[in-house]
């Protein structure tokens, strides 16, 4: 079969908005961002109050983007070139488990000591284990005799061995890294995996907004085709190339190619969001 059919195929099934991922009760930050008044901005104050909350909801997404690309994004696709590099040993692959699970659990510390407040740590736990269960109960390819089985059995073991630890807490499971685990196993290229990583996390933004009654359905799908892809595009690449320090050397003058926090305001407000008296997301 076409192997760039077959990409797509599977990026078709990621889309799904279906997957069990969990990823419905997550706004990230964006609830507490309306509760404290910020989607009425003082430039749009005569705008009317539809079009204040259209344009709010426009900046919050590219704020967010921002800071997301720039912190998630080298841990995703690190994460992804940790398991190509397993994949590349092809017959040896029993061999590279150690190696892949120890630098796949650098890269989930690193990620936790970047993560800034305790909310976005919850979330990311959250959804990063359930993507790990929907390869291993839903991705996973049925054992066989030939190499490609062999090949398909091995990223199995590999990833139900990353998922018992971060059930047992001896990592974390964050939702970047296993993004980059879970894409790297289904065979999309890096590339396609950071763009749809950050297509879904607008996208996700947007069904927030539309569930806070902020926008409608039909805005966000006309905000998701005009406003957000170019703002996707611009942050896919500016940040694809990026790496965390973990799989590579890096020297000290390579710091603006590593992974930050960008968006000060942005965690601020996400840290308060337990702080609502009530909510309707669980970020």
């Amino acid at each position: 079969m076409d192997t760039d059919f077959d990409e797509t195929y599977v990026l078709l099934l990621l889309a799904d908005s279906n997957l069990p991922t969990g990823s419905f009760v997550a706004s990230s930050g964006f609830e507490s961002y309306e509760t404290h008044g910020f989607l009425s901005l003082p430039s749009t104050s005569n705008a009317g109050k539809g079009r204040a909350s259209t344009a709010g909801t426009v900046a919050f997404i590219q704020d967010s983007l921002h800071t997301y690309a720039r912190s998630a994004l080298p841990f995703v696709s690190d994460a992804h070139r940790a398991v190509d590099a397993f994949k590349n040993l092809k017959g040896k692959s029993d061999i590279g488990h150690d190696a892949t699970i120890r630098k796949l659990l650098e890269l989930d510390e690193l990620y936790e000591t970047m993560t800034l407040n305790h909310v976005a740590k919850r979330a990311s736990k959250a959804q990063g284990v359930a993507l790990l269960t929907l390869y291993t109960k839903g991705f996973a390819r049925p054992s066989g005799p030939s190499d490609e089985d062999h090949l398909s059995k091995s990223l199995t073991v590999l990833i139900d061995r990353l998922k018992l630890m971060v059930r047992g807490e001896e990592t974390h499971g964050h939702l970047p890294i296993c993004w980059g685990v879970l894409t790297g196993a289904l065979g999309i290229s890096c590339l396609r995996a950071q763009h749809l990583f950050l297509f879904l996390h607008a996208r996700s933004l947007l069904s927030s907004a539309v569930r806070l009654n902020t926008i409608g359905p039909y805005s966000s799908q006309q905000l998701l085709l005009h406003s957000v892809r170019p703002l996707v595009e611009e942050e896919v690449s500016q940040n694809k190339d990026m790496h965390t320090g973990i799989l590579m050397d890096m020297h000290h003058n390579d710091a603006d190619n590593r992974p930050a926090t960008t968006w000060p305001l942005g965690e601020i407000l996400a840290v308060r969001h337990d702080l609502q008296h009530s909510r309707i997301f669980n970020s």
